[in-house]
């Protein structure tokens, strides 16, 4: 018999359950605010919030073995990302070493200008993260050419890279093919393709919200900042180092077309890198096995005497992404011990007693879902842990289950990336070479999307009810398609349905 069935497990009293979040919170500001970039990482403030977080665990009762395990049950679940961004280091490695991404830049920069540069850089950012169904995986090859290009045209590193991520995040959360998208849609019980359905209800009016912005600042970016002979000075590099055949570019299409027939994201990105490393041997010239070997594992070493040019060459390799790897394990072995200790669960359990209407459902999912995010460091968590707290409440309000995924969504993965500690935030920090609290104040999908949906639903608009119909922006509610659900939390929606209809606290359908 184990201790955890000798000894009584009570859940953390409320002092207790924030001492952890407190421990992390402060140690994050410290280091990031106040060390003096004596010390600028997430990893050594994780493992003390860890240490702390188990501490609380057996003051509660529960065994130190107990607490492993939830740790290890997280870890678990994550390996499949963590192998797949190992393989994301070959595939940046590849494309480098195949001239696709210094093509990118080439032409890049033939066919943008200053002022359409950031809206015409996220439309395509976004295609090419909807084909490949990862933010991940667009950013760090289209990403980290357009941050080269945009560094050739005078732009802010900062604006740059948070049109990357606008981009990236709205084709990730469109394509049927992201993890993110399926996880919402399996912890809600929902069908994928409703869940994607319902977040271009929001997702959509704030992409082109956020294109005009750019558009916007784009048009006010002054000329004196574009100095052309960087631009030319990075495209002779380019040309005296590489082969820029337009055939270089094909391996990028071979990424989209794995997507597309839906190969497994393991496989997927290993045929992208063979590709990659093909087109190097017949295009680049290649070299010895050792040599591509050795680029594949610490990355492409590249001078072209263009300080632009080498520092955006500098990336990919699987020995650098340790670092990203590193600190995703400890980011989610803290959330293991949290979510193990029951913290979340007497931080959260009640909340929902106090919620009356749609508009504060839907603003305590997503700050439940950015808690999540922040405090326990990874945004399955911030998807995953939300959705049993609260989908019996949107049941009893008559609402879809795609609302519920569509909510989680809108904060849980696009708010992720805001913190540097998280998985997200560290990948695309390192990936962009641009801290995530800087690029995020214009990441303006990113950032405006909690904000934008929140404020619709507060209003009565934008809701998906179990019926399958839907209020619009201009109040009007029209029949649509009823999304999918489980059988009897179905029951129950439709039945509050029928009550609130009856009373007029919901509108009717109108013809």
């Amino acid at each position: 018999m184990s201790n955890k069935d000798t000894k009584q497990v009570r859940l953390p009293s409320f002092l207790e359950a924030i001492i952890p979040i407190l421990v992390m919170v402060c140690l994050m500001v410290y280091v990031f605010g106040f060390s003096n970039e004596e010390y600028d990482a997430a990893h050594m403030p994780l493992i003390v919030a860890t240490i702390v977080t188990c501490i609380i665990g057996v003051i509660c009762g529960h065994s130190f073995d107990d607490m492993m395990d939830g740790i290890m049950e997280r870890i678990s679940a994550t390996m499949g990302a963590i192998l797949i961004l190992f393989t994301v280091g070959l595939l940046v490695s590849s494309f480098m070493m195949s001239g696709t991404i210094p093509a990118v830049i080439y032409y890049g920069l033939d066919l943008l200008s200053p002022k359409l540069f950031l809206p015409v850089g996220c439309i395509l950012v976004a295609i090419v993260g909807l084909a490949c169904g990862s933010s991940w995986t667009a950013t760090a090859t289209i990403g980290i050419a357009f941050m080269t290009i945009g560094e050739g045209l005078g732009m802010n590193p900062a604006i740059t890279a948070g049109m990357v991520i606008s981009g990236a995040y709205v084709g990730d959360k469109f394509s049927p093919l992201s993890d993110t998208t399926n996880l919402a849609a399996g912890v809600s019980g929902t069908g994928l393709f409703d869940h994607v359905a319902a977040m271009i209800s929001s997702t959509g009016p704030v992409f082109l919200i956020s294109l005009i912005i750019y558009t916007i600042i784009g048009f006010n970016v002054s000329e004196a900042g574009y100095d052309p002979t960087i631009a030319g000075g990075i495209q002779q590099a380019i040309a005296d180092h590489f082969n820029t055949n337009p055939l270089v570019l094909l391996p990028i299409l071979v990424v989209i077309a794995v997507c597309l027939l839906r190969v497994p994201g393991l496989p997927g990105v290993l045929i992208s890198v063979a590709t990659g490393v093909l087109f190097a041997y017949i295009f680049q010239g290649g070299g010895s096995v050792g040599e591509t070997f050795t680029i594949l594992h610490y990355g492409p070493s590249i001078e072209t005497g263009n300080e632009f040019l080498d520092e955006a060459l500098a990336k990919g390799g699987m020995d650098n992404q340790m670092w990203t790897i590193n600190l995703i394990i400890l980011a989610v072995s803290f959330g293991g011990a949290l979510e193990r200790c029951g913290i979340v669960e007497k931080l959260f359990g009640h909340l929902k007693e106090r919620i009356h209407s749609v508009g504060s459902l839907v603003l305590a999912t997503m700050l439940t879902s950015i808690f999540c995010d922040a405090a326990m460091c990874d945004q399955f968590l911030g998807i995953g842990v939300p959705a049993p707290l609260y989908e019996d409440k949107y049941d009893e309000m008559g609402l879809s289950r795609n609302m519920l995924s569509r909510t989680l969504e809108d904060a849980g993965t696009l708010w992720a990336v805001m913190f540097p500690w998280t998985a997200c935030g560290a990948y695309q920090s390192k990936t962009l070479g641009v801290n995530s609290i800087k690029f995020f104040p214009f990441a303006f999908v990113n950032l405006l999307n909690p904000i934008y949906a929140a404020l619709t639903a507060f209003m009565g608009r934008n809701i998906f009810w179990a019926d399958g119909s839907y209020t619009n922006l201009l109040g009007k509610t029209r029949q649509g398609k009823v999304a999918g659900a489980p059988e009897e939390a179905h029951k129950v929606a439709m039945e509050a349905l029928r009550k609130g209809r009856e009373d007029g606290s919901i509108p009717k359908v109108q013809a």
